[in-house]
């Protein structure tokens, strides 16, 4: 279903107005019924699912997709983390506002809040990589391939500690699933500090 739902957006956002990467975009959106939980608002885990549109409608506007395509380059996201004030409820109205709110030296990150009447339901950070047949591509080649903003965003500090943080090994290295084995070494990790 949300494959369907992208297409359908890619096609929408052809016809929207081009703008620059480096421009702040805002999709209007409406809580639909596939979208809510029991409790009747937007369920958390479709949050992240949305905001793709977002992201996609930035890079279909501002020529990003096609020049991606051209590479044979791809996205993928690498982090996210969010945070909810209100809810939004079935079939309620909001923008979904995105841009990029800084790079690093191999990743894109992204900004997104949810917005009804100017106000912030939700924001979202999303940390994403670039990859080409030969691997992660760096800010150096997305730079070259899509211009330098005006003025580069600068990231918070706050980011490159929640990067640092909340990464996982890298897929060259392995990332066993063993709770016991943490566990333990949690454990007498703290027997030792006393």
């Amino acid at each position: 279903m949300h494959f369907f739902r992208m297409i359908l957006h890619l096609l929408r956002s052809r016809r929207r107005s081009a703008r620059d990467i480096w421009d702040t975009y805002s999709l209007p959106m409406r809580v639909h019924l596939g979208e809510i939980d029991i409790f009747m608002h937007l369920n958390n885990g479709k949050y992240f699912s949305i905001m793709d549109l977002g992201r996609l409608d930035m890079m279909m506007r501002s020529g990003t997709w096609q020049a991606m395509r051209d590479r044979g380059w791809t996205g993928v996201v690498s982090a996210e983390t969010i945070s909810f004030r209100k809810s939004l409820k079935l079939w309620q109205r909001y923008s979904l506002e995105t841009k990029i709110c800084g790079i690093d030296d191999r990743t894109v990150f992204f900004e997104h809040r949810m917005v009804v009447d100017g106000e912030i339901f939700a924001r979202a950070y999303v940390a994403t990589r670039v990859i080409s047949d030969n691997g992660p591509l760096t800010r150096d080649d997305l730079i070259e391939a899509f211009g330098v903003p005006e003025n580069v965003p600068e990231l918070p500090e706050w980011i490159h500690e929640w990067r640092r943080h909340n990464a996982l090994p890298s897929t060259r290295r392995p990332a066993w699933s063993d709770w016991s084995k943490q566990r333990f070494s949690r454990d007498r990790a703290a027997v030792d500090s006393h």
